[in-house]
């Protein structure tokens, strides 16, 4: 018993970062790929909220966006986090969409001259199968209890009515969107809205555009959060959220970790924005 419960520790704490017990620290916060269950990255940020020891976190992102809730949840943890204390965000490849949505309540947004974000608006789309099924001999009998209930089956038309309705939901979405974005970066709507229209831009175009803040990679971001935190570089940096694998992988090797990340991801970009109407995938995603 003392062995298998020995084992058992030991293969909890693989992959697992050290944190230290005492003393200032930094976070560091990450949030990458598609934006589809916000969870995770939500309960870290909340945790390091509530670590008095944190005097600041850099949250790096690099992610397209995703789904409508995650993304507003995740809006606003970090502005609740930038409440009582330092944000700054580091942005990588892109933080778009949704990505960029959960960097702008941050006390700075540091983003390299290439990086792609904004993209502000929503996207919607479904599969219409019905050519394909008449092809095949098939037909399909819909049920609904209103009208609007069957908008977005994949095997039926959408009525004018139905769209009508569709980009109703789309352009409210929208709205919060642009709503949000302005509160949280101090810009008059109007402002926002000009920008709105789903255009990406680079990260020297959105320094020009005041959606970020400085030009700069990670580390310029870290010495930044540092300099705010009146911190040297030796401070400890706590790290996560922690990626949660099955025990298998752990014990097989890195390759198969590697395997099983890439099988979840994909899992989660077939699922993302499935909160929408039936059928219908609303994204805030480049």
């Amino acid at each position: 018993m003392a062995l298998f419960t020995g084992a058992m520790a030991f293969f909890r704490g693989l992959g697992s970062k050290s944190r230290p017990l005492s003393g200032d620290k930094i976070g560091l916060c990450k949030i990458e790929g598609m934006i589809t269950d916000a969870r995770e990255v939500t309960d870290f940020l909340a945790e390091l909220r509530a670590d008095e020891s944190v005097k600041g976190v850099l949250l790096r992102i690099d992610s397209p966006g995703g789904s409508v809730a995650p993304s507003q949840e995740l809006y606003q943890a970090v502005q609740e986090l930038a409440k009582v204390k330092p944000v700054v965000v580091s942005m990588g490849t892109a933080a778009a969409s949704g990505g960029y949505y959960a960097a702008a309540p941050a006390t700075l947004i540091v983003a390299n001259p290439g990086s792609i974000t904004g993209s502000i608006g929503v996207r919607a789309e479904y599969v219409n199968v019905q050519g394909l099924l008449e092809k095949l001999g098939l037909k399909t009998d819909l049920m609904a209890s209103g009208k609007m209930k069957a908008a977005g089956s994949p095997t039926q038309p959408l009525t004018r009515e139905q769209r009508a309705y569709l980009m109703a939901l789309i352009l409210d979405l929208h709205q919060q969107f642009v709503s949000d974005i302005a509160s949280a970066r101090g810009l008059a709507e109007a402002d926002v809205a000009k920008l709105a229209d789903g255009r990406a831009l680079t990260g020297r175009q959105a320094l020009e555009a005041k959606l970020v803040d400085k030009l700069g990679g990670q580390e310029l971001a870290m010495t930044t959060l540092r300099e705010m935190v009146k911190a040297d570089q030796n401070i400890p940096v706590i790290e996560g959220p922690e990626k949660k694998l099955p025990l298998l992988p752990r014990l097989l090797g890195a390759s198969l970790s590697a395997v099983v990340q890439a099988l979840g991801q994909d899992a989660a970009r077939s699922s993302a924005g499935s909160s929408g109407p039936d059928g219908i995938s609303l994204e805030y995603r480049q």
